[in-house]
């Protein structure tokens, strides 16, 4: 077969090869994909064919070829008519081939074949079966450049100097570092104030150890902090998170800007001039019509956004030039002398050193408390992570630029503070007034007169700090611990000091102003909440946030008119350092539990430093205010808990899936090594249901009795074989059968197998470890008496064969049958038609994922899925507050409403009794169960209300009473509540002729004298047989008569099912047992446990 005629079936794309022909008199195989000047090509071989048909290469020299010699560069691209073509002979066509893919399906490793399927780049690798089986092949994709000429224009992205290293710099470098570092420094000292940055400095290296950590685990998209601890911790924290950080941001810019606002106030005051007389409206004007001019800037591009935070970065780093120049030329006028600032002093430094705490209006003043002061100007470092979907990088840019922007930072913060310190005096009296005949003095002098005053200033309790003497009782106004202006008393130019400081306060609030839209726009889109994706729809080639923008000027503006943030501060706090301590958990967990997805880049972290991390900033959070802490995680707890209700469709891998898989794991094993105990016995049940949307009634039974206490495993056998995809279409269905009726349960599929070796390998194969069932629970056959011989037998060999391997059998009987596969379908289901063994259909097949990489699920569960997997989830997620009843999750085969007889039948077991009654005919002891089921159902809710009532033979007639006592001890004993007992004494009486009649009419048809050449035993019941068990079928006659006299009304009957001897009872027979007991009967459970004891009367 020619290479182009299988190339017809292929479905992947193929692409052009250099036809030049090579030193051998060939031309060489094709290039890798694309055929782009620079890419490598395949040379020295000619084609050969498998003996399969399928192409491969082999050297032309008939050597074997390392991997060296098969790659060289090519810079040539040929149009399709220069494409080559192998033929079966070996002949070289350059007429048809067109790449390495036309001669075998298995596509080369390339990073498209593990992009998200709905990347404009994605590429698609050949299924296991379309690789393993040539008759399967999928379906054409569209050609490379048909698809890439789709691609939208590129957006602009941001290296990590412009993207990540200024914008941390600029939101670190804020009002703290002009405005409170310097009172910071007076009331610590500098000694103390070089711990609070260090330890300040710690917490956030640490957490940005984590979060590089957590950027390089994979590609990072839009989002930033909340996309990381989403994908990491999962939904429900990513979600609460990502939602108090952004609202944190919101209002972090409305802070920065009422910053800029009283700094501009306080800059027209000292120029005489003014907005209006009252501050507060001052403030509130300023603040309005700033945030106005940022969120256009915002609005305009991130492009415009970044070109003003590099303008202000200059403006911001000269005033820090300023200032730094102005230390060293010292003071120059006697005024900046009264103030405080006498110039690098050794005496000053060593005094300045050590702390000196005062009472403020606030209170005693610590350690901890100038500490929470402090720690607010740190929290500017995730500012260019919160971007990550416009950096160009984010893997290399976010550790890069978060690292270095920490350290230049700190270092920055502790040399002003040493700067401050060595400097400036803690109090000064602000008077420059000296006597007159030191006017013309020397400035020595002058200087020596001034500075006598300061060492008058004392502490008054509330009323801050007083001097006396010659201050003529003055208010001492200046120095570390009373200004807030020591950088522009220190500086060359005050001017420039506040420029820089109104750069830091703008920069702040558009750093903020963009990292709330794009954090909020994330969170939207995928749907966590309800009522929010309205503000997740971008706009223009960046998808900016046009909606999140004018959401957070909204929020803004409200804070900025109430113009006193000094309340919303600490809670602004809190949340950052919420953010960090689940970014450093985030680490912490992911390392603890090391998935094997789990593998940073960056490798400089611990697991350990980042519980401690964690662990300090939830101690810095009640440091700040223990208050605000208690209300952020309050806050944190019931956004995650709306998540956790709502449940959403989103599957990303996170490390508390992987704890979950390790916890149950870990458990397993730990099972494994506990001894089995009667006071343990737990009913683990194989329901033999087929899928469970055909016999929901059996499995509602069965769940309950393994509700909240024990295992519950659904198996189908299918007769005709499964693919793949075909079996993975059942069971997620199943699975989404369990969900929407709250069962927790699994399923088992079995294909290509016969009833009986299906049975047999679910009997053997389910569960693991001690994981697996005990109990074997089968709808009767009501059709056994009109069924093939060998369908019967394969029921009966069932029994056997759990009861071989120990298993307890159960059998439940419904008056109209529990199948409804023929009649409704359960959501997308599958007609049981279609599980035929004859049935060809290839409707399974239709819209049933390909094979998709982790990765690639993981993006579609989260929205990006094809037709027909997008129409399920949409239907599940509108459906999904809606209440689940059974008319919202089955349907008709035929359309329309399911009739009210058969939806009576399919929930018949949901329902709620109202004084029932459970009888309990305990025949034989098989161990207990037989008593323990009825009683576990008894405690279930729709049974709880209903009477047990317990039923035993009796040994001997003449001892009616000693056996009633007794069994009623043994009830006792046992603590089961019962409202009834009777001991049954006329079960040896002749039965009823109408019952003999209707046995009689029952095994009719199996009836032979003996046996007759060609029959199998099995399937016939001889004379011998009746009158090797005359006795046990009349007393089953007998029993039905007292079940129909006794419990023909009752709710439930259960009762010991009758022993299939092997080898003895033949199927028939035993069959017409139980149907004989069981018809027109209400449902009717057959017990026989494996003897072995479940019930014990010990403690």
């Amino acid at each position: 077969m020619d290479i182009d005629l299988r190339d017809k079936r292929n479905r992947f794309q193929v692409n052009r090869v250099d036809s030049t022909v090579n030193s051998n008199g060939h031309s060489p195989v094709p290039s890798r994909v694309g055929g782009a000047a620079g890419e490598a090509t395949l040379v020295g071989y000619t084609p050969a064919v498998d003996a399969d048909g399928n192409g491969r290469l082999s050297p032309s020299d008939g050597s074997c070829a390392s991997p060296a010699m098969l790659i060289s560069p090519t810079h040539h691209r040929h149009s399709v008519a220069d494409q080559a073509h192998f033929t079966l002979s070996g002949n070289y066509d350059t007429k048809y081939a067109k790449s390495f893919r036309h001669f075998t399906r298995e596509a080369l490793p390339s990073l498209d074949n593990y992009r998200n399927m709905m990347s404009i780049q994605a590429a698609y690798r050949p299924t296991l079966d379309e690789l393993h089986d040539l008759t399967l092949h999928g379906k054409d994709q569209p050609q490379e450049g048909a698809t890439k000429g789709d691609a939208p224009e590129s957006a602009v992205k941001f290296g990590w100097v412009k993207g990540v290293f200024v914008r941390c710099l600029l939101n670190i470098w804020g009002v703290m570092l002009f405005l409170r570092l310097s009172w910071v420094t007076g009331q610590a000292g500098i000694g103390q104030t070089f711990l609070i940055i260090t330890s300040t400095s710690l917490i956030t290296f640490i957490t940005a150890l984590s979060l590089s950590s957590i950027s390089t685990n994979g590609e990072v998209k839009a989002g930033g902090t909340y996309y990381m601890i989403s994908r990491s911790l999962g939904p429900e924290f990513g979600a609460s998170i990502g939602f108090i950080f952004a609202v944190a941001n919101a209002v972090a810019a409305a802070m920065y800007v009422v910053g800029f606002a009283e700094s501009m106030v306080d800059l027209l005051k000292s120029l005489g001039t003014y907005v209006v007389l009252d501050d507060t409206n001052s403030v509130r004007i300023i603040g309005s019509v700033a945030i106005v001019v940022l969120t256009c800037v915002v609005v305009v591009g991130m492009e415009w956004e970044a070109t003003a935070q590099v303008g202000l970065l200059i403006i911001l780093l000269a005033a820090m030039v300023d200032f730094v120049i102005g230390s060293f030329i010292g003071p120059i006028s006697d005024e900046e002398f009264s103030k405080g600032f006498v110039g690098y002093n050794g005496s000053l430094f060593l005094e300045n050193l050590a702390p000196d705490y005062r009472l403020t209006k606030e209170g005693q003043q610590t350690f901890f408390s100038v500490f929470s002061i402090f720690f607010p100007a740190a929290t500017g470092i995730l500012a260019g992570a919160n971007i990550s979907g416009d950096l160009a990088d984010p893997q290399y840019s976010i550790p890069l630029g978060t690292l270095l922007a920490i350290l230049v930072t700190t270092i920055s913060y502790l040399a002003f503070a040493l700067i401050s310190g060595a400097c400036v005096l803690r109090e000064a009296t602000g008077n420059f007034t000296v006597p007159e005949y030191l006017v013309n003095g020397s400035r020595e002098d002058r200087w020596s007169y001034i500075s006598s005053g300061f060492n008058l200033c004392q502490t008054n309790k509330f009323n801050g700090t007083i001097y006396v003497g010659n201050a003529t009782d003055a208010e001492c106004q200046w120095g570390l611990l009373n200004s807030f202006q020591v950088m522009e008393l220190v500086s060359i130019s005050g001017g420039l000091i506040y420029a820089g400081c109104f750069a830091a306060t703008l920069s702040s609030a558009l750093a903020s102003l963009v990292s709330a839209p794009k954090v909020f726009q994330a969170l939207c889109n995928d749907k966590l909440y309800p009522y929010l994706e309205f503000f997740g729809k971008g706009q223009g080639k960046s998808n900016e946030p046009i909606r999140g923008y004018v959401l957070t000027f909204v929020v803004a503006l409200a804070f900025i008119l109430i113009a006193q943030l000094n309340v919303i501060a600490p809670l602004i706090s809190n949340f950052f350092l919420a953010a960090y301590a689940l970014v450093n958990f985030s680490t912490f967990h992911a390392s603890l539990i090391k998935p094997v997805g789990w593998r940073p880049t960056f490798k400089y972290y611990n697991l350990w430093l980042s519980l401690v991390g964690g662990l300090l900033c939830v101690a810095v959070m009640f440091l700040i205010s223990w208050q605000t802490a208690i209300l952020t995680i309050g806050a944190v707890a019931f956004l995650y808990l709306i998540v956790v209700y709502r449940k959403p469709e989103v599957n990303w891998g996170s490390s508390t899936q992987a704890q979950t898989y390790k916890t149950a794991l870990s458990s397993v094993h730990q099972l494994n090594n506990v001894q089995e105990h009667v006071k343990n016995y737990r009913p683990q049940i194989l329901v033999l249901s087929g899928h469970p949307s055909f016999r929901p009634s059996l499995v509602d039974f069965g769940y309950l009795i393994t509700k909240q206490i024990s295992l519950l495993v659904c198996g189908q056998i299918v007769k005709r074989p499964l693919n793949n995809r075909q079996r993975k279409a059942l069971i997620d269905k199943a699975q989404d059968w369990f969900t929407s009726n709250k069962l927790k349960g699994f399923f088992n599929l079995v294909d290509d197998m016969s009833f009986q070796e299906g049975s047999k390998a679910l009997l053997q194969a389910s569960g693991v470890g001690k994981l697996r069932p005990n109990v074997l629970l089968m709808g009767f056959k009501n059709n056994w008496n009109t069924c093939n011989f060998e369908e019967l037998n394969e029921y009966f060999g069932t029994i056997h064969k759990a009861m071989d391997m120990h298993l307890a059998v159960t059998i439940l009987r419904v008056g109209n049958g529990m199948d409804f596969s023929k009649s409704v379908i359960f959501g997308e289901d599958i007609p049981a038609s279609t599980l035929q063994p004859d049935n060809k259909s290839e409707s399974l097949d239709e819209c049933l994922p390909r094979n998709q990489s982790l990765s690639q699920m993981s993006h579609a569960s989260s929205g990006e899925l094809g037709s027909c997997e997008a129409t399920r989830t949409l239907a599940k997620t509108e459906n999904k507050d809606a209440k689940l009843s059974p008319k919202n999750v089955y349907r008709s085969v035929h359309g329309g409403e399911i009739p009210r007889d058969i939806m009576e039948s399919i929930t018949r077991f949901q329902k709620k009794r109202k004084d029932g009654v459970i009888d309990v005919w305990w025949l034989y002891d098989d161990g207990g169960l037989t008593l323990l089921l009825p009683y576990i159902i008894n405690t279930r809710p729709n049974f709880a209300s209903c009477k047990l009532r317990v039923f035993a033979l009796a040994n001997k007639k003449d001892e009616f009473d000693a056996e009633q006592r007794s069994m009623a001890g043994l009830l006792a004993k046992f603590r089961i509540d019962y409202s009834d007992l009777k001991i049954v004494t006329d079960y040896a009486k002749k039965p009823h002729d109408t019952t003999r009649a209707l046995f009689e009419s029952i095994i009719a048809p199996y009836r032979r004298k003996e046996k007759l050449p060609g029959e199998d035993d099995g399937c016939i019941i001889t004379d011998t047989d009746l009158i090797t068990s005359k006795d046990k079928c009349n007393r089953y006659m007998r029993l039905r008569d007292l079940l129909q006299e006794t419990s023909r009304c009752s709710d439930l009957v259960v009762m010991t099912l009758p022993m299939p001897r092997k080898g003895v009872i033949p199927a028939p027979l035993f069959m017409s047992w139980i149907d004989i007991l069981t018809r027109d009967m209400p449902p009717f459970l057959l017990v026989r446990g494996n003897q072995t004891s479940v019930l014990t009367f010990y403690s």
